[in-house]
C-alpha cells in the first residue's frame, strides 16, 4: 500500500524530550503515537547540539525535518502585539516545522535543523489564551486584522496542518477559538490536511492558504502540498466552517514574474465558488532573505537561491528583532507591490486586500 501523505511528511525515528515530559498527558499521547521512536532525554528542548547550531547539520536538512521530533513545556506565555496580520501572536504550542521552504525564517533563529518541537503544557497556554481574550473585551473598532473579532496568530514559528499530524494542540486550539465570543485564531497553511475538516471550528479559526505561481513554488516550496490541491481545498474548509484567506507570501520577482502571478489568479478564481469568495481577502508579502540562510542553503538546495537571492534586485534591511536581512530595493519594491494588487484588483476583484509590503 502506498505511504499516505502524513507518512511521506513525516516518520519520527527518534524524540529528544526534556526530562519531567511524563508529567503531561499530551506528552503520552504524542509518544503513544509513534511508539517505535528512540527517546533521547535533553537537559531543555531548546539545548540539543546535534540539532541546534550544528552546521554538519545540514547534510541531514531534511532527513532530519522528516525523522526528529522535540516534545518540551513552553516555559514563557506571552500575546504579542501585532497588528498586521493579526492583533497578537499567541503563545506557541509548537515551534519548527517538517515542511522545507527555502526562504523561511525559522532556520534563522534555530541553526541548521529546525524539526517539529511540541509544546505540550497545552492546557496552560489554552487557559492564557482565554483569559487574555476575556482581558480584551469587545473590539472597539474594526482594523485590517479583523472588523470584529481580535484576532491571534496560532502559528507564527511553524504549519498548524502539519502540527495536527503530530498531537492535538490544533484541534484544542481550535475548539478554543470556536467558542471565544471576541476573539478568532488565524493560521498560515502550505499543507492540506483533510483531517482539519472533521473539526468544528464554528467561525472561529482563519486558514490563510499560502499560494505562489507553481512553477515558482516547485523550487522554494520543498515538501508541501502542490499549489493546485491548496486551491482545491479552499470550497472545503470553507463549508466545514472555516474562514479562508489568501497568503500570497513570499512574492518572487524574477524575469516574467507577473504573467505566473495572472496565471494563479485566474486559476484561484475559476476554481473556488460562490460562498469561498464571498468572504475572501489575501495579504500580500514580498520576499525576504537573509545572507546566513542563504549560505546555509547552498548547502542543502542551492537551485533555490537562483530566484531568492538576487543582489542585483536586493538592499539591506534591518528587522525588528535586529537580524540584518535583505529585500527588494526602494522604489523597485513599491511598484511591484502595485502591480500585483493591481492584477488582483482586475482578476478578482472581490478578493480584499487585507495588507501589502
Amino acid at each position: 500500500m502506498p505511504a499516505t501523505a502524513h507518512e511521506r511528511m513525516l516518520d519520527i525515528s527518534t524524540i529528544y524530550h526534556e526530562p519531567d515530559i511524563g508529567a503531561y498527558p499530551r506528552a503520552a499521547a504524542v509518544l503513544g503515537r509513534f511508539p517505535g521512536a528512540d527517546l533521547v532525554e535533553v537537559p531543555s528542548h531548546q539545548d540539543i547540539p546535534e540539532l541546534y547550531g550544528n552546521a554538519g547539520g545540514v547534510r541531514d536538512w531534511v532527513r532530519n525535518k522528516r525523522g526528529v521530533l522535540v516534545l518540551g513545556a513552553k516555559k514563557s506565555l506571552t500575546a504579542r502585539p501585532n497588528g498586521r496580520s493579526s492583533d497578537f501572536i499567541a503563545p506557541s504550542t509548537s515551534n519548527g516545522c517538517a515542511m522545507a521552504c527555502s526562504y523561511c525564517y525559522v532556520p534563522r533563529r534555530k541553526g541548521y535543523a529546525n524539526p517539529i518541537t511540541v509544546f505540550v503544557n497545552i492546557e496552560r497556554i489554552l487557559g492564557y489564551l482565554e483569559r487574555h481574550a476575556g482581558r480584551q473585551g469587545p473590539k472597539p473598532e474594526p482594523n485590517q486584522c479583523d472588523g470584529v473579532d481580535w484576532v491571534y496568530d496560532i502559528g507564527e514559528n511553524g504549519d498548524c496542518s502539519v502540527d495536527a499530524i503530530v498531537s492535538d494542540n490544533v484541534r484544542d486550539l481550535v475548539d478554543l477559538f470556536g467558542r471565544l465570543p471576541n476573539a478568532k485564531a488565524s493560521f498560515a497553511t502550505k499543507y492540506v490536511n483533510r483531517d482539519l475538516l472533521d473539526y468544528d471550528p464554528r467561525g472561529g479559526t482563519r486558514v490563510r492558504f499560502s499560494l505562489m505561481p507553481d512553477d515558482i513554488s516547485r523550487r522554494l516550496d520543498l515538501r508541501t502540498s502542490r499549489v493546485s490541491e491548496r486551491i482545491a481545498a479552499i470550497d472545503d474548509f470553507v463549508a466545514a466552517g472555516y474562514e479562508v484567506h489568501l497568503n500570497f507570501s513570499p512574492v518572487v520577482v524574477h524575469e516574467g514574474w507577473l504573467e505566473g502571478w495572472t496565471a494563479l489568479l485566474d486559476e484561484i478564481d475559476s476554481t473556488i465558488g460562490a460562498a469561498a469568495k464571498s468572504q475572501l481577502a489575501c495579504e500580500v508579502i514580498m520576499l525576504t532573505h537573509n545572507a546566513e540562510l542563504h549560505e546555509v542553503n547552498l548547502g542543502w538546495h542551492p537551485r533555490g537561491e537562483e530566484l531568492i537571492w538576487r543582489p542585483d534586485l536586493q538592499q539591506p534591511k534591518r528587522s525588528q528583532s535586529g537580524q540584518l536581512n535583505v529585500r527588494y530595493r526602494n522604489g523597485w519594491k513599491g511598484r511591484w507591490v502595485d502591480q500585483l494588487t493591481d492584477l488582483i484588483a482586475e482578476r478578482m476583484p472581490y478578493c480584499r486586500v487585507r495588507y501589502a509590503f
